[in-house]
């Protein structure tokens, strides 16, 4: 069954571009084109699209606010955001929105392909290089939020970065270890090497982990693992993350 694909892109070129690459792709079929995140909204609840490629910038509504929409709607469409170097920060508003991963516009076009269908089959997706500069964003900017606002009381850890980590309620402590690799980019395979623990189980941890915290995919708990504090950007500049995309959502 082909992968249906909506193009939400304000240039026209780009829209063309990754149209005329996709059509010569099998499994691949693009139903639609937006120019705005409002018709990228209407579209989606239109053609029923598997995958929506969003970019951020547009006129209007953004694509922010799109994936917001459509995320938080019956659809069960997954956006997939395109991205600049310059636009880490609004990535990581994109993906708080709901979206499953991203990918920067100047990367070989095999690897956007490959981004599409990673999305599809439903797992997450980051894009290594700009992970570890978007999450260095969130922490400085978020840096002097946990200064102003204490830990709440209770048990609290030192994580890898020296500073205290808040507790994460409602997960066992071998849960919080494998939340902990995550956040450090760790693929399942990794994260059972590095417990001693069978890949199966480690995937069994991290569907917990997902249901747990009312995650969407993995790249929501990379998310709650530095909101939390038990990683630092420094952290996860080793691991899976920094050969390929994550996309072993288990």
């Amino acid at each position: 069954m082909n992968v249906r694909v909506l193009l939400a892109d304000d240039q026209p070129l780009v829209r063309s571009g990754l149209r005329v690459l996709m059509a010569d792709q099998p499994g691949l079929e693009v139903v639609g084109e937006a120019a705005t995140g409002a018709e990228a909204v209407r579209l989606t609840g239109e053609l029923r699209p598997d995958v929506v490629v969003m970019d951020i910038r547009m006129p209007g509504m953004d694509g922010i606010e799109a994936t917001r929409l459509i995320t938080a709607g019956p659809t069960t469409a997954r956006v997939l955001v395109l991205t600049t170097f310059d636009e880490d920060e609004y990535v990581y508003g994109a993906l708080r929105a709901g979206a499953s991963g991203f990918v920067v516009k100047d990367m070989a076009l095999e690897d956007i392909l490959a981004a599409v269908r990673v999305v599809a089959s439903g797992d997450a997706l980051l894009a290594p290089g700009v992970t570890r500069r978007l999450i260095a964003d969130f922490a400085g900017r978020h840096s002097s939020e946990h200064s102003a606002h204490p830990v709440p009381s209770g048990r609290s850890e030192r994580t890898d970065s020296g500073r205290s980590a808040a507790p994460v309620d409602g997960i066992t402590e071998r849960e919080r270890e494998v939340l902990t690799l995550i956040g450090r980019g760790r693929s399942n395979t990794e994260i059972a090497q590095d417990l001693f623990i069978t890949v199966a189980t480690a995937k069994s941890h991290v569907s917990r982990l997902l249901t747990k915290l009312g995650a969407r995919d993995r790249v929501q708990l990379v998310i709650t693992a530095y909101e939390a504090g038990l990683v630092s950007p420094s952290s996860s500049s080793s691991g899976s993350t920094g050969g390929g995309y994550e996309g072993d959502i288990g």
